[in-house]
């Protein structure tokens, strides 16, 4: 080949790592992060990173309130990044966790405000989660089936949603579910047997969450589902030709997808918040995103992966309280960490050749 039209820098697909080189990287690129964010500290006016990062650390686990309000931010980013999950490994880029969520959230908040008076705790918590569930796949089963029939855009048609269901959310506060007296703008608290219980001083998500890890994990790997969900996301026309259904699998995972989107809504209007309001997903169906694939759609992974961004959430609030950091550095610093283990992952799979390069280490 001519080397003035080959490119001075192109990527290659590396062959097989071995697994110690690969946590060498990962390792690596968290040590790099953490030195890029302490220079941006020390940058704002910190002159010790360290001091900074052991405020994080402590702000986030140093007392039985932290680590609450640091599990209390895990449990919906793990689950979130569960629900997306299977829909990820089918190459269905679902983008309206948000939606999903806040969709499942309103189908159980209906519950809790008009059935409290009617059902104990027990059958009512079952009968919002459900409710939950049902409504969170139903919304992800309308672009999944314009997916399936037309081939529309799942990008752009789950994201659209997010906004849809939002909207129709501030309708509800401002309108029927406002509460007494008008003007607020707000939905009434849940009653007592509409609010999840508290395990080890935080409500019981967290249970219901890493129960749901180990069944994800099951699902995807050792399930008949799992296996066509993987082979759809690995070609299409082969699984058609090995007569699987591929509309139908689509469909039918989006509604999976949904509905433990939906179900993490009734946890965060049932365990967080006991009430209903707009911004109830807070984000979290975009941050799983990152999570999803840091983990690379492992669910094990998942959980370390939230766990951390969770306590890198709640040590921030400490950090801007007792050493002055403005709440932007705190995010500056998160995305900086995303940003180096983003970019590790990137170097693991593959490998930048100079050009030249590749003849030299032939010709040895």
């Amino acid at each position: 080949m001519n080397e003035k039209h080959t490119p001075l820098l192109r990527l290659a697909k590396r062959e097989a790592m071995s697994s110690g080189k690969r946590w060498a990287i990962r390792i690596a690129a968290i040590a790099l992060a953490l030195l890029a964010g302490g220079i941006v500290m020390a940058l704002a006016g910190n002159n010790n990173p360290f001091a900074a990062y052991a405020t994080i650390l402590d702000g986030a686990l140093g007392k039985k309130t932290a680590v609450r309000q640091t599990v209390k931010n895990f449990i919906p980013l793990l689950g979130t990044a569960l629900a997306i999950a299977p829909c990820f490994k089918m190459k269905f880029w679902n983008i309206g966790a948000e939606g999903q969520i806040t969709a499942g959230a309103v189908c159980a908040t209906y519950f809790a405000l008009f059935w409290a008076g009617r059902l104990p705790q027990v059958p009512l918590l079952l009968v919002m989660a459900l409710a939950g569930m049902v409504g969170g796949g139903l919304w992800a089963l309308v672009p999944a089936f314009f997916k399936a029939r037309w081939g529309t855009n799942e990008t752009l048609f789950t994201l659209m949603m997010n906004y849809i269901i939002i909207g129709f959310v501030k309708w509800l506060q401002g309108g029927p579910w406002e509460k007494q007296p008008k003007g607020s703008q707000q939905i009434a608290q849940f009653a007592e047997n509409a609010c999840l219980p508290k395990v080890a001083g935080v409500y019981c998500g967290w249970i219901i969450v890493l129960v749901l890890m180990v069944l994800m994990f099951l699902y995807m790997k050792y399930t008949k589902q799992g296996y066509e969900i993987a082979v759809v996301g690995e070609s299409e026309a082969t699984a058609r030709y090995a007569g699987m259904n591929v509309g139908r699998i689509i469909m039918r995972t989006m509604s999976l997808s949904g509905a433990v989107a939906g179900l993490v809504g009734f946890l965060l209007v049932s365990g967080a918040n006991n009430t209903l309001y707009d911004g109830v997903a807070g984000g979290v169906g975009f941050t799983a995103i990152t999570v999803a694939w840091l983990a690379q759609l492992n669910p094990f992974g998942m959980a370390a992966i939230s766990a951390m961004l969770a306590v890198l959430e709640k040590g921030a609030d400490t950090l801007q309280t007792r050493m002055g950091v403005p709440v932007a550095i705190s995010d500056v610093i998160t995305g900086i960490l995303l940003f180096f283990m983003l970019g590790c992952e990137f170097f693991i799979q593959y490998r930048v050749i100079v050009r030249g390069h590749e003849e030299k280490e032939a010709a040895k």
